[in-house]
């Protein structure tokens, strides 16, 4: 008869990924249970706040950088021995059965997996890497995040302040409306001038209308990039379409002279969390690859122990020596190559977006300044006076109905493309910002 108990590596190795995934699950749970509240009224740094704690993506990237760091742990651990117990030879059947001790062999016996070539090392440098990596693409997806967050929030303001204007515009026409009903009564205008006011009423008021719905979706995204469990929550939004301060005019002007965007880029570069990112993943993919070409040659086992033979002791030793007859990880060593081109290719395409964003993020800053400058000093003054004038010219029976309407409609489209043109320069600030990997500029 023969007997026998083993404890491999393998079911230790298995019980520490078990453990270590229950516990990057209890992270994960733990950190989405934890969110912050929302307040009723809001300003942009408290909503910056708020998505770095709540958003769903962000607790999602976390709990990978806790898996890989557990990753990391696992991969630096030495292979654990294994222990076999063999019991040989007992005449179990026997009617003159011997004592259990002398009456077979007994051996006890410990062997141990020798990781040679130097794969601990390869694959705790490997592991690590990748925990680098993950907690790199935190700091991207706190980057995007916080650009969402703010291209929405001020999306809202642009609402907000679009909705300002139509219903400034839809009051002053009202006011038109009474003065008509007014002169009507006393015969100065007829019936059908002042139809044509009530008609054209409706455009104002579906201005006003076009703007409600605007802004709350604009805030309902705002609230779902926050992590807000209702998205109809009310909220009061503080900001301005207006820049707070003073640029930095010296990192935009530099930007643009002859030789000096090649250092601003470089820089940034290095700043980018997804293009270190990118570039350690090539770290990483490059030591999987000499990783799997250690493994070509399989690992030697060695052991020893102790051996009881009918009432004799004896020691054991044994090796055993896997033989690559058939594979010596060809498929492992062709994937890791395949790999390694991909996230050199990865971080090449990074590099080439970050180089873009930040070229488009200096062409929009430049572009926008300049157009909120042309339009408050051709435009916004001009088309505001030429609305009160015709107003009070039109109170006054000097200027028609058709004149009042289109000053008016001039003013109003020149106030959107003011505002739209305020918003565009804010995010350009914004995105730039961003591209060179810095805090606000504005």
């Amino acid at each position: 008869m023969r007997s026998w108990v083993s404890v491999s590596s393998s079911i230790f190795h298995l019980r520490a990924l078990s453990l270590a995934l229950a516990v990057g699950c209890c992270v994960g749970w733990t950190a989405s249970a934890q969110q912050a509240p929302i307040p009723s009224k809001l300003t942009l740094s408290e909503a910056l706040a708020i998505s770095r704690v709540n958003n769903a993506r962000l607790i999602e990237l976390r709990a990978l950088a806790d898996a890989a760091d557990a990753d990391r742990q696992s991969a630096s651990r030495f292979l654990n021995p294994s222990f076999t117990f063999d019991a040989e030879g007992y005449p179990l059947f026997s009617s003159n059965r011997p004592s259990f001790w002398n009456g077979q062999d007994l051996t006890f016996r410990i062997d141990q997996e020798l990781d040679l070539g130097g794969r601990r090392d390869l694959r705790t440098t490997s592991a690590a890497t990748a925990a680098e990596v993950a907690r790199l693409d935190i700091d991207a997806g706190v980057r995007t995040i916080e650009l969402n967050v703010k291209r929405t929030y001020l999306a809202a303001i642009l609402a907000q302040e679009d909705r300002t204007v139509a219903q400034a515009s839809l009051q002053e026409l009202d006011r038109v409306i009474t003065l008509n009903e007014a002169r009507l009564r006393l015969g100065d205008v007829s019936g059908a001038e002042l139809r044509r006011v009530k008609v054209e009423r409706l455009r104002f008021v579906d201005d006003v209308f076009s703007a409600e719905l605007a802004l709350k979706n604009a805030k309902s995204a705002l609230l779902a990039l926050l992590g807000a469990p209702t998205l109809d929550q009310s909220i009061e939004l503080t900001e301005s379409l207006t820049l707070p301060g003073s640029a930095g005019p010296g990192l935009i002007s530099a930007s643009t002279e002859p030789g000096a965007a090649q250092a601003v880029v470089a820089d940034a570069l290095s700043r980018r969390p997804d293009v270190g990112a990118a570039r350690r993943d090539v770290v990483r993919a490059e030591t999987q690859t000499r990783l799997q070409r250690a493994l070509r040659s399989p690992n030697p086992t060695v052991g020893g122990g102790y051996r009881r033979a009918s009432g004799t002791n004896a020691v054991v030793f044994g090796m055993t020596v896997p033989v690559p007859l058939f594979s010596n990880n060809q498929g492992g060593v062709g994937r890791a190559d395949a790999e390694l081109r991909a996230a050199t290719a990865r971080a090449s395409a990074v590099e080439t977006l970050a180089r873009l964003d930040i070229q488009q993020a200096m062409n929009a800053v430049q572009t926008n300044s300049a157009r909120v400058e042309y339009i408050e000093l051709e435009h916004l003054k001009n088309a505001r006076e030429s609305r009160d004038l015709t107003l009070e010219s039109y109170r006054l029976g000097a200027a028609g109905l058709i004149d009042f309407l289109d000053a008016q409609r001039a003013f109003r489209e020149t106030q959107r493309i003011y505002n739209r043109a305020l918003y565009d320069r804010r995010i350009s600030f914004f995105e730039l910002s961003a591209a060179l990997g810095l805090p606000d500029i504005r």
